[in-house]
């Protein structure tokens, strides 16, 4: 697994490339991980790289970026990449009682729509998701069209959303592997207060801060 900050696209204000390869197994497909994303007090132990907010198993064979705001140099997103496929993470404080996903996913649709895209919402592994299909433009300028799950889970206090890339938007079997990467991940809530719909911090482990 390679930590990487991910490389400038379109309109997100991302810093240069940096990698890390620390050694982390694939974590086992068990009933257990099935059960998954996981608040912290309750994961099953596993080695994890640790993100503050976010920790993940990506598994061999993938790479994690760290999107970071080139202004203010925060980590908005952590993306996993493999050669089928990519899922974005990102959490937020949520209410201790409430369905922030639920809230979340027509805004959701109707930012696609106001781009030019398309919305649908369908029943997926891991509750209500949304299939979108968005126009995006290459680096040679030529455009394509874009499809990707955007998957919620609402925990104790926060909410995980995950966007799904590539082959396993519309591949059972691919989408079965990297639903699998979602559910071994595990949420770092910590006990301040936030507002609700407030980014989790993420945060760069410190092997990645001394080769940058």
């Amino acid at each position: 697994m390679k930590f990487r900050r991910k490389p400038r696209v379109e309109g997100d204000g991302v810093a240069g490339p940096t990698a890390l390869t620390p050694s982390f197994g694939a974590p086992q497909r068990t009933d257990v991980v099935t059960m998954g994303p996981y608040d912290e007090k309750d994961a099953p132990e596993a080695e994890r790289a640790d993100l503050g907010s976010l920790l993940i198993a990506p598994g061999p064979g993938r790479d994690v970026r760290l999107q970071v705001d080139q202004k203010t140099q925060r980590v908005q997103a952590v993306i996993i990449t493999g050669a089928e496929g990519a899922i974005e993470l990102r959490a937020f404080a949520a209410p201790r009682n409430g369905d922030l996903w639920a809230e979340t996913r027509p805004m959701i649709a109707a930012e696609t729509v106001r781009r030019g895209g398309s919305a649908t919402e369908q029943e997926g592994r891991f509750g209500p998701e949304l299939r979108c299909e968005v126009t995006v433009q290459r680096p040679d300028g030529t455009t394509v069209l874009q499809p990707s799950r955007v998957v919620g889970i609402n925990g104790p206090r926060w909410m995980l959303r995950a966007t799904i890339l590539g082959r396993p938007v519309a591949d059972a079997e691919a989408a079965a592997e990297w639903e699998d990467v979602l559910a071994g991940v595990v949420v770092r809530r910590g006990e301040e207060a936030m507002a609700v719909g407030d980014a989790l911090p993420i945060t760069v482990p410190e092997q990645a801060r001394r080769v940058q």
